[in-house]
């Protein structure tokens, strides 16, 4: 993991940057995504859709640096060179989740192959973060699939300054002969505009619609 340092006297969002900062402004924006030739592709190759909809995520956060802004340890402005998918994983019998990582790889057929042997390894322990340490290069990655909703949003009151995405979806619906995935984008406003989410989520749809190519 490469941390790059950002000279905010020289970036063009300088005063995009500094203005959203100091006032704290963070958004998400809800957006149906049409998944019906990706749960196509995951049925015909025996994959769980899950795994799928966290490796097109992080293709897509891997694909611009502004959706992977943060501070390091001293405080600096900065992005890192790739992201790591930080996801949750649900135990039915105690009905509660763990958050665990998987290393990003090549090919979605090599990350579904440590996705499960990180599910089986560490899902059902009863802890929230059953992983000794947890990356710092992490795109928050969850599913709600127990109800369809039209927005959704989480409140990171214990540091303002919190720029990493979180990504959420919902039960998908099936309508027309389509099936449609609520996907929520969460960012803080200071690294990322409307023109970034709506690329965010036009880029995830490319990747939904040819899930082949992953």
């Amino acid at each position: 993991m490469t941390f790059t340092k950002i000279d905010l006297d020289t970036w063009t969002r300088k005063e995009v940057f500094n203005h959203y900062i100091g006032q704290k402004t963070t958004y998400s924006m809800t957006h149906d995504i049409s998944i019906a030739k990706a749960v196509k592709f995951a049925k015909d190759n025996n994959y769980n859709f899950y795994p799928l909809f966290i490796y097109t995520v992080l293709k897509v956060i891997n694909s611009n640096y502004l959706y992977r802004m943060d501070f390091d340890d001293q405080g600096e402005l900065g992005y890192y060179d790739t992201s790591v998918p930080f996801y949750s994983v649900f135990d039915s019998r105690t009905e509660l989740f763990s958050n665990i990582y998987s290393q990003d790889t090549y090919t979605f057929a090599e990350f579904n192959r440590n996705y499960l042997v990180d599910v089986k390894g560490y899902r059902g322990m009863g802890k929230l973060f059953p992983q000794e340490e947890i990356p710092k290069n992490v795109v928050n990655i969850s599913m709600i699939p127990w109800i369809n909703y039209s927005s959704f949003n989480l409140n990171v009151n214990n540091k303002d300054n919190y720029l990493l995405p979180i990504v959420t979806a919902g039960k998908f619906e099936r309508a027309a002969g389509d099936i449609k995935l609520p996907v929520s984008f969460q960012i803080h406003h200071a690294v990322c505009d409307g023109y970034q989410t709506a690329q965010f989520f036009n880029k995830l749809q490319d990747l939904m619609d040819q899930p082949e190519k992953l």
